[in-house]
C-alpha cells in the first residue's frame, strides 16, 4: 500500500475499449506514470489490463474502480489488454470470483497513487502546498490562486516523480463512479461481430490444425491409417503428438484426458474436418497408472488413474454403497453418534448429480507461432500465468521467450482453466515450423473432458420425541472428488454435527465448474433443509432464520466460515422482496439460500405447470456481495448465474457407456433454451460499505435448491436426482 504500492495497485486492472459514444481524439503524446498507466497530453488515460475477460465484465467494472480514485471522467478512460507479464502483473487468472474481491485495494491504490502524483506535480509547478490542491473529473485546481490544469497538462511532470509513500483514498460515501451503472464497453463489438475472440485470429501463412482423440475414456491409440486423408485437397500433414512429455511434472492446470492424439493440418477448417473422417484408427485399452502433479497450492500429489471402461450405471451403484470408499471425518461437533443412537426418529435423504460438460459457446482454440527465437501464443485462456510455465517446459524454451496474449473468451465456466489445448497448439507449431490455429470441434470439446465431477450426498437429521432437531449428519463424495464444505451452514448452528467425505478415482477427467462443489451441494442441502422444515412443521424461512440466530448468539465450533447476520439478512430481504407471504395459489414457490465465494445469496423460484412440465415464471434473488461496483453488470452476471443453474438442474447430464460419452453436441445434450428461461428475474442487492466479494458464481448454486422445492410444491414429489427433467425424471 506504500512505497511499492504502485506495482501492486495496477496488478489487478482489467481492460476496456471506448464505445463509439466515448471515442475522443487520441493524444499525440503519452506520458507514462509507470509501466501500467499513461496519460495523454489531452487528458485521456490508458490503463493496461492483465486480467482475462470471460464474460464476467471485468473489462468495465475494474477500470471503474481505478477511474473512481483517479478522479477522471469515465469517458476519458481507455484500457488495453496486456499480454502475460509475471514480472509486472500478479494473479493473471480468471476464476473463483476473485477478480474484484482481490483487486479492490490494489485497483483503488492504482488510481489514488496516480492522482496524488498529478497533485504533487501541480503543487510543485505552482509553488503551493499539495494539501491545497483538489481534483475533479480530470481537472486539478488550486482554489486560493485560481489556478487550474487538466491531467494532461501535468502528466509529463508527474511521470518523473517518485511513487508517494502515502495515499489518501476516497470515503465510500464520496464514490461517484463506483455504484453507478455502466454499459459493457465491448457490447457493440460483440453484437456487431467485431474480432474479439480466439477464433477470430488470422495470420498470413496460418495453418489450421485439428485433433483426433480416443472415442472412450480408458482407451489409447494403437495404430492409424492416414492414406486416404492425405489425398484430400488442402491437407498438409497427419502425425501423432504427445501433449506433455513423459518426464514432465504436471501442475493442476495441465489436466488432460488423452495425452497422445492424432493431429491433422491443412488450409481450411472444412478440409481438415473432412480429413478427420477419412482416417482409420485402431484403439486399445489403457492399463491405468499413477503420476505426480502439483496442486494449486504447489503441493505434490500422486494421482491414481484407473484403467477400464467406466459407465454411468456402475458409477451410480458405487456411489450408493459405502463399500470401497475411504470415508474421512472432516468435522465433528458435540456427540452426534450418541444423538443419532438415541433419536426417536431419523430423516435420511440422498441426492445425486451427474458429470456435466462446460459447453462454452466458443469451443477450445488457440493460435501459436513458434520459432527458434520466440513463441507467440494468442487465444482464450483463464490461466495464462500457469500455462506459460507448461509451454516453456514442453518447448524447451525459456519463459522470457514465451509471449501469451489473451483474447476475450466466448465462455469459460472453469473449462479454460485447463490449457492443454494451448500447449498442443504450441507443440504443433514448433513441429511444423509454421503459425497454427488449433480448433476443437464441438464434438472434440464435449467428448474429451474436462467435466464437472459426479456427486452423491446423504443427509441425516435426528429428531427427539418432541420433534426437536438434535443432530445433523452429512456424508458427501463424488467421482473423483467430494463437494463437501464442512464449515458452512448449518455447521455452527447445531450442537451435534458430523461431516464426512469420500472420493472414488476415475479415468474420466474432471475439473472446476462454475461454483465448484457448491453447484451441487447447495441444491441438495437446501432441498433437505426444506424437507426437514416440513417434518418439523416450520416455515422454510423461519426455520433457516432460527438456525442462523443460534449460530449468531451461541455458535458451535470456531471454524464456521460464514457471518450469520449477513446470511440472515439476505433471507429476510428475500422474504420481503418476493412477497412470500402473499403467494398466488396458482404459482408454486420454493426458496433456498447459500453462502459461497464470500457472498450470500437467497432465491425464490416461482413456477407453474404446463403440460406436466415446469415453466419458471419468476426468480427473485437477494444478494450480499458487499459494495456493488457496477449495478448493471452485477445484475447481468446474477441473471446469467441463475439461468445457468436452472438449466443444469432441469436438463443437463453427461453420461457414459463403456467409457464413451453419450452426448457429443447440443442435439442430445440439453442446455436451457431461450424459451425455457425464466420469464422474469429480479435481483436485489444489500447496500453496505463492505469491500466487494464474489459474484460470478454465488448465484448459480442455491437456485437449484429453490427449483427443487418449487417442483415439490407443484407435484407433491421430492426431487433428489439431477437433472430433474432428465429421461428418467419426467413429470407425469
Amino acid at each position: 500500500m506504500t512505497g511499492g504500492g504502485m506495482v501492486l495497485g495496477f496488478s489487478w486492472l482489467a481492460s476496456c475499449k471506448p464505445t463509439p459514444e466515448q471515442v475522443i481524439a487520441m493524444p499525440k503524446e503519452w506520458f507514462k506514470i509507470n509501466g501500467f498507466l499513461k496519460i495523454g497530453e489531452n487528458g485521456v488515460v490508458t490503463i493496461m489490463s492483465p486480467n482475462p475477460e470471460i464474460g464476467q465484465n471485468v473489462k468495465t467494472s475494474m477500470p471503474m474502480i481505478v477511474a473512481e480514485e483517479l478522479d477522471i471522467d469515465w469517458k476519458n478512460v481507455i484500457v488495453e489488454q496486456a499480454p502475460l507479464d509475471t514480472a509486472i502483473f500478479k494473479r493473471q487468472l480468471a476464476g473463483g470470483s476473485q477478480a474484484i474481491r482481490q483487486g479492490w485495494e490494489g485497483l483503488r491504490m492504482a488510481g489514488g497513487t496516480a492522482r496524488q502524483m498529478l497533485k504533487e506535480a501541480a503543487a510543485d509547478t505552482w509553488g503551493v502546498p499539495v494539501s491545497e490542491i483538489t481534483t475533479r473529473s480530470g481537472i486539478i485546481t488550486h482554489t486560493a490562486s485560481g489556478k487550474s490544469a487538466s491531467y494532461g497538462d501535468m502528466a509529463s511532470k508527474a511521470a518523473t516523480l517518485d511513487v508517494p509513500k502515502e495515499v489518501e483514498l476516497k470515503e465510500v460515501k464520496d464514490f461517484s463512479i463506483i455504484g453507478s451503472s455502466r454499459k459493457n464497453v465491448d457490447g457493440q463489438k460483440i453484437v456487431t461481430g467485431k474480432p474479439l475472440y480466439g477464433l477470430d485470429i488470422k495470420r498470413e501463412g496460418m495453418v489450421i490444425a485439428m485433433i483426433i482423440h480416443p472415442p472412450a475414456f480408458g482407451m489409447k491409440l494403437k495404430s492409424y491409417d492416414d492414406a486416404a486423408a492425405r489425398t484430400l485437397p488442402g491437407i498438409f500433414d497427419v502425425f501423432v503428438l504427445d501433449t506433455y512429455k513423459e518426464d514432465y511434472l504436471r501442475i493442476w492446470a495441465d489436466t488432460i484426458s488423452f495425452n497422445t492424439q492424432i493431429v491433422i493440418t491443412g488450409k481450411t477448417t472444412w478440409e481438415v474436418m473432412q480429413a478427420k473422417k477419412a482416417i482409420k484408427v485402431e484403439w486399445e485399452p489403457f492399463a491405468g497408472g499413477k503420476f505426480d502433479t502439483m496442486d494449486f497450492w504447489n503441493n505434490k500429489l500422486e494421482v491414481n488413474v484407473p484403467g477400464g471402461l467406466e459407465s454411468t450405471s456402475v458409477h451410480k451403484e458405487k456411489m450408493k454403497s459405502p463399500g470401497g470408499k475411504s470415508i474421512k471425518v472432516i468435522r465433528c461437533d458435540g456427540e452426534p453418534y450418541i444423538a443419532f443412537e438415541s433419536a426417536d426418529r431419523i430423516l435420511e435423504r440422498s441426492y445425486t448429480a451427474p458429470f456435466l460438460a462446460h459447453n462454452t459457446m466458443e469451443p477450445m482454440n488457440f493460435f501459436a507461432d513458434v520459432t527458434d527465437e520466440k513463441a507467440e501464443l494468442i487465444g482464450p485462456i483463464q490461466t495464462p500465468e500457469y500455462m506459460e510455465k507448461s509451454v516453456s517446459a514442453r518447448l524447451g524454451m525459456p519463459l522470457e521467450k514465451i509471449d501469451i496474449q489473451m483474447t476475450r473468451m466466448g465462455g469459460g465456466f472453469g473449462r479454460r482453466l485447463y490449457g492443454h489445448f494451448l500447449v498442443e497448439a504450441a507443440a504443433i507449431s514448433q513441429k511444423i515450423k509454421k503459425p497454427v490455429k488449433l480448433i476443437y470441434t464441438r464434438e472434440d470439446d464435449m467428448t474429451c473432458g474436462i467435466y464437472r465431477p459426479a456427486y452423491h450426498v446423504t443427509y441425516r437429521a435426528a429428531l427427539d420425541k418432541d420433534n426437536n432437531l438434535t443432530a445433523f449428519h452429512v456424508s458427501a463424495g463424488g467421482i473423483p472428488e467430494s463437494p463437501l464444505a464442512a464449515n458452512r451452514f448449518p455447521a455452527g448452528a447445531i450442537d451435534n454435527y458430523l461431516a464426512e467425505e469420500w472420493e472414488l478415482p476415475s479415468n474420466i477427467s474432471s475439473g472446476a465448474f462454475r461454483a465448484p462443489g457448491s453447484n451441487f451441494i447447495a441444491g441438495a442441502e437446501q432441498s433437505f433443509l426444506d424437507e426437514l422444515a416440513e417434518v418439523l412443521g416450520k416455515d422454510p424461512f423461519a426455520f433457516r432464520l432460527e438456525l442462523l440466530d443460534k449460530a449468531f448468539k451461541h455458535p458451535v465450533g470456531e471454524k464456521n466460515d460464514y457471518d450469520p447476520a449477513r446470511y440472515a439478512g439476505v433471507i429476510s430481504l428475500l422474504r420481503e422482496k418476493s412477497d412470500w407471504d402473499n403467494t398466488d395459489k396458482n404459482v408454486h414457490r420454493g426458496m433456498a439460500a447459500y453462502f459461497c465465494h464470500n457472498s450470500y445469496v437467497a432465491q425464490v423460484v416461482d413456477l407453474i405447470m404446463e403440460n406436466n412440465k415446469p415453466v419458471v415464471q419468476k426468480v427473485t434473488a437477494a444478494v450480499d456481495c458487499g459494495i456493488v461496483v457496477n449495478p448493471l453488470a452485477a445484475t447481468n452476471l446474477a441473471e446469467g448465474g441463475i439461468v445457468d443453474g436452472l438449466g443444469h438442474g432441469l436438463y443437463s447430464a453427461m453420461t457414459f457407456t463403456d467409457g464413451k460419452p453419450d452426448h457429443s453436441n447440443f442435439s442430445t445434450y440439453h442446455l436451457m433454451r431461450h424459451s425455457e428461461a425464466p420469464k422474469k428475474i429480479e435481483v436485489h442487492f444489500v447496500k453496505n460499505d463492505i469491500d466487494p466479494t464474489g459474484l460470478g458464481e454465488p448465484l448459480n448454486p442455491p437456485v437449484i435448491g429453490a427449483l427443487a422445492n418449487a417442483l415439490y410444491k407443484a407435484t407433491g414429489t421430492r426431487y433428489y436426482d439431477q437433472p430433474f427433467m432428465g429421461p428418467k425424471n419426467e413429470i407425469g
